[in-house]
């Protein structure tokens, strides 16, 4: 396609440029315009930190940490996963008006003063001045460490005297940098100057301190002026003594000068003659030696001249070839800058045209594209539209048949229930009428008992039926008079029977007749075997 447009180019301008000098301008051009770019793009994204600021890089960056600081450097801010802001690192001023604050005597105490801060510049400091106060502009950072000051002027002031406080401005000081640096660096403040304007308290303590202060003063001064004053009469005394002696010494000492001037005078005498006889040798010596030093100077300075003269001849030479050589390389770069401008500018030519014909080929294409595109979306929102039709009809038909089971379901539970009721309220009447029939429920509660007993002795029965008894044996002590094991054990059995119907009686309400179960007199008397029941059999007798 390309080829075809610079055809078609070629053809419109009859340019009888080859093809292949084109594709090597548009090559070059490209590549120019990428330099271009990627320069730009380095010295955009490429930050020089200055020294009154700190550059703060977050986003991803290595170590874990939330942000990189940099400090008098320079740093690459990689584009879109990183970014970059600044922290000015100018001195801020923070005047804190501290009024009635407790002493340790508990004594309010007035201290204004102005604190200078500032963001470190150590690495710990930097990291939490990035965390904590970038994006805030000054006066922000100035409240946050106005409360932080604030504070811990007064803990300082609630550890020490107002004696101390006025007295010892340095340890004040001191006290006040240890508790209120860790405190700033904690937000990225440091500390660099701390003004103390003046302190007072409401109750005139620290007047009376200065009161007394200046008694004692005054007093002390008074003592001192005394002692000035002796001390001046003793050194008065003292000066006229040394006068006396100092006159008595100056005179002798005069004599002895006297002396000693004249014995010094002969010595010099002779000791200047000997001078001027030796200063007038020497005189001709260096004489003669001046004379040869300026004959060797003068034929120095004429070697030096000459060798300069030949040197001068030599650069001026050297100048003029290297004059030529610069006419000649500046001429070819005229001549190669301006064939340069020209072929940029044809190239500026072509460019404009196949940008142009580049242009309305995008055009339509993106014509062919939206179209398609208009018609792809057009079907696509029919069906899902028709989708949406239909699962909302599903969905509509499965609420209805949920609807209709539920009250279904609904309607046969509380069928059921309704049975269940009628059921339950005709026995209750059956069980009153019943009762009201018996004369009461105990009496009602028996008769119940009388008419399932056959039931609960069958289903006694059942219960012992599969089990195997191959011989039943009775251990007894043996008989009296000639009675067997077995009588007296049916004896003592008939004994036990009184009280179970008495338990069924008590519990049950069941009351069985006396001739159900009963002894003879007579058998019981002889050890005979007890008949139980009216048709029961007899048991044989033992031997």
């Amino acid at each position: 396609m390309l080829n075809v447009l610079l055809a078609q180019v070629d053809a419109a301008n009859k340019l009888p440029i080859p093809m292949s000098l084109i594709w090597l301008a548009l090559i070059a051009f490209a590549v120019m315009i990428s330099f271009f770019s990627f320069y730009a793009l380095i010295t955009s994204r490429y930050k020089r930190c200055p020294s009154n600021r700190v550059l703060v890089i977050y986003g991803k960056t290595s170590g874990g940490v939330a942000s990189r600081c940099v400090h008098g450097g320079a740093s690459f801010v990689w584009p879109l996963i990183q970014d970059c802001a600044w922290l000015s690192l100018e001195p801020m001023q923070i005047e804190i008006p501290l009024r009635g604050a407790l002493s340790i005597e508990n004594i309010r105490v007035n201290v204004p003063s102005v604190f200078t801060v500032a963001i470190g510049t150590s690495p710990d400091v930097m990291q939490n001045a990035a965390i904590r106060l970038l994006g805030l502009d000054s006066e922000e950072i100035k409240q946050q460490a106005a409360d932080i000051i604030f504070g811990q002027l007064r803990q300082v002031i609630a550890s020490m005297k107002i004696e101390d406080i006025n007295r010892d401005r340095d340890k004040f000081l001191e006290n006040i940098l240890q508790s209120l640096e860790p405190e700033l660096k904690k937000i990225g403040l440091v500390l660099i100057n701390v003004n103390i304007t003046d302190i007072t308290d409401a109750s005139g303590y620290i007047e009376a301190i200065g009161q007394k202060a200046a008694s004692q003063a005054i007093q002390q001064a008074r003592g001192d002026v005394a002692d000035q004053e002796r001390m001046g009469e003793i050194r008065v005394a003292e000066a006229d003594r040394e006068k006396s002696v100092s006159v008595a010494v100056a005179n002798k000492e005069r004599e002895i000068g006297t002396r000693d001037a004249m014995r010094e005078q002969a010595v010099r005498i002779a000791e200047m003659e000997k001078a001027q006889s030796i200063g007038e040798r020497t005189a001709a010596f260096e004489r003669d030696a001046q004379v040869k030093d300026a004959e060797r100077t003068m034929r120095v300075k004429l070697a030096e001249a000459n060798a300069q003269a030949i040197a001068g001849e030599n650069e001026a030479q050297a100048a003029v070839v290297r004059s030529q050589a610069e006419l000649q390389v500046k001429q070819a770069e005229a001549y190669q800058l301006g064939e340069t401008r020209k072929r940029e500018a044809e190239a500026a030519v072509l460019e404009a045209q196949n940008r142009a014909m580049a242009r309305a080929a995008l055009a339509d294409a993106e014509r062919i594209e939206a179209e398609g595109r208009a018609e792809l979306e057009s079907k696509a929102k029919a069906e899902k539209a028709k989708i949406v039709v239909d699962a909302e009809a599903v969905a509509e038909r499965r609420r209805i048949e949920a609807e209709g089971e539920a009250q279904a379901i609904y309607a046969k539970l509380e069928a059921e229930a309704r049975g269940q009721y009628e059921i339950l309220a005709k026995k209750g009447e059956g069980l009153k009428t019943i009762i009201e029939a018996c004369g009461g429920s105990q009496q009602a509660f028996q008769m119940l008992m009388l008419e399932h007993l056959d039931n609960l002795a069958a289903s006694s029965a059942q219960a012992i039926s599969k089990i195997k008894f191959d011989k039943v044996v009775v251990w007894e002590n043996g008989g009296q008079n000639g009675t067997t094991s077995t009588a007296n054990f049916l004896h003592n059995l008939s004994r036990t029977l009184p009280p179970m119907m008495n338990v069924l009686k008590d519990i049950g309400g069941v009351e069985l007749p006396e001739s159900l179960v009963k002894l003879t007199g007579e058998a019981a008397a002889n050890g005979a075997p007890a008949a139980v029941g009216a048709g029961s059999d007899r048991l044989p007798p033992t031997g």
